[in-house]
Parts: C-alpha cells; structure tokens; sequence
C-alpha cells in the first residue's frame, strides 16, 4: 500500500494495512498538523518551533494521529532531507525514512502575458500566513519603479488587498487569484524577479518551475530550499521575512546582470535534475528493495 499523505489516505491505509499485513510506504509531503493548527487554530509557530511544544487537545490529536501513521510504515518517503530529519523526529527509525525528491515536469511552454510596462516582480504561492507574501508588498512600497504580480488564492487574499491600500501601492500591486501551471511559468518567464518569502517548504515545486524559467529567483533559506538553492549560485537566499535581504537580492539582479546570467544558467540545469524520470526509478527501487 502507499499512501501519499498522512492523514486522510494514511491513517485509514495504516488499519488496512494492519488487518491485512501488507506492507505500507507512507510518503509525507508536510506537516498537516502544523499547517492545520496554523490556519485553524491559532498556532502562530514555525514549523521548527511546532514540533517542540505543547498545544491545546485539538492540536495534540492531530499530532499523534500523524506520528501514529507514520511510526507504523514499512517505510516513509519525504520530498527533502530536510524534511526527513523531522520525521525522524518524530520517532521513526531513520533506516524507515527515504528521501525521494519530488518529480518536476518541465514540460512546460510560456505563452506571451499582459505584462506591466515597468520592472516586474511575480510571487506565485497559496495566500497563507507562513508564505509570507505580505513583506513582499513592503517591498514594493520600497522599490517605486517595480510592480508586483501576485499569483495565487487563499484566506489572507483580502487582508493583503487592504496592506496594499494602506501602503499606497494598490496600482502596481496585481492579484491575478488562482491560475494553472502554464500561466505561472509564463508569468515567470516574463518577469524581472522571481520572490517567495517563504516560512516553510518541504519541497517548492514552484521554485524548481521558477528555476527552469531563466528568471533570477530571490528566495528564503528554509526548509528544503537550500537543497535546491546554494546561495549566490543557483539564486539569492535571505531570512524569511528580511525586507533588506530581499531588497538587496533585487537590486543586485539590475546591478550585476553578468553574474546572474550564470547563476540562472546555473539554475535552470539543476532544476532539470528534479525529473519525474528519476523519481519514479527511485521510488520502485525503494519498494522492490523493501
């Protein structure tokens, strides 16, 4: 059995699996009970904080349901070694636990996008806290010749409509909602500067997409990015929520635009490694081997 997240497909594959004996992978794509807690019960943590503290009944039952799951797979497949870490932490054996990077399908064509007659900026991410998309409007606020194109939905869409009211910069500030994979890469192609500010990332799709536009990518260094992003050679890393390392990622994208030619080269060829090829062989070989 395998299972691809932990608690609504695994918690119900870990009892079929107990009943039956067959063997159960598990593969943890992120911390369902952080993200939940975060969005549902006023858990303001991160990621590496949650996992050290105590919470309130709602938040410690969702906790051992998924330490439940987890600790009774065959094995656990996490998307970054990252990511692996905190599962073992979780009291999984860490021969239980496999890295297995997610698989990118590059094969993506840009389409010609309406794009703004000025320098152009895109952050492409759910409209949650921890994306930190808010700073990045602060941003702008700082950089007058820069618009920004903000690709993605969710609850903090109207309290970001109202950051950028009061900042003043609602006129370059363009929320385009929810779009396909195809319109992102486009937007990504025709932008200046990719940035996500990101809290937490157990692997970004959207960077490695980024990464593959030839567009300079400004991001955090959290979580898995880091495994995908060396700093100064593949992309420009800063502090989750540093408006000055953002900033100073930006301007040296117009100051230095010899360097980052390499460096999007650079990227580009790392982000092809991310392949579905190779993580499909992975994965069977993982599971021939079990």
């Amino acid at each position: 059995i395998f299972a691809q997240d932990v608690l609504s497909v695994g918690l119900p594959a870990a009892i079929v699996a107990a009943l039956t004996g067959k063997k159960l992978f598990v593969r943890v794509p992120g911390d369902y009970a952080w993200e939940q807690s975060v969005q549902r019960f006023g858990v303001t943590d991160t990621i590496d904080d949650f996992q050290i503290k105590k919470y309130n009944f709602s938040v410690e039952l969702l906790r051992r349901l998924q330490r439940f799951v987890v600790r009774r797979a065959t094995m656990v497949v996490t998307p970054s070694d990252y990511f692996n870490r905190l599962v073992t932490a979780w009291g999984v054996p860490s021969e239980r636990v496999k890295t297995v990077y997610n698989g990118v399908d590059l094969n993506i064509v840009a389409h010609p996008v309406n794009k703004p007659s000025s320098l152009v900026m895109v952050t492409s991410a759910r409209l949650v806290p921890w994306k930190g998309v808010n700073t990045v409007i602060r941003l702008i606020a700082k950089l007058p010749s820069w618009h920004l194109v903000v690709l993605g939905d969710g609850p903090e869409l109207s309290k970001l409509k109202t950051l950028a009211d009061e900042l003043e910069v609602s006129n370059r500030i363009h929320f385009h909602g929810s779009v396909n994979r195809e319109e992102v890469f486009s937007w990504c192609v025709a932008a200046d500067v990719f940035v996500l500010n990101t809290n937490f990332e157990s692997f970004s799709y959207q960077i490695v997409e980024a990464m593959y536009s030839g567009t300079p990518v400004i991001t955090t260094n959290v979580g898995s990015i880091p495994e995908l992003i060396t700093d100064r050679q593949e992309g420009w890393l800063f502090n989750y929520n540093d408006i000055d390392g953002m900033e100073n990622g930006v301007r040296s994208v117009l100051a230095h635009k010899a360097d980052w030619s390499l460096i999007t080269k650079q990227a580009k060829a790392k982000a092809q490694t991310f392949s579905v090829e190779r993580t499909m062989k992975e994965l069977i070989a993982l599971m021939q081997k079990k």
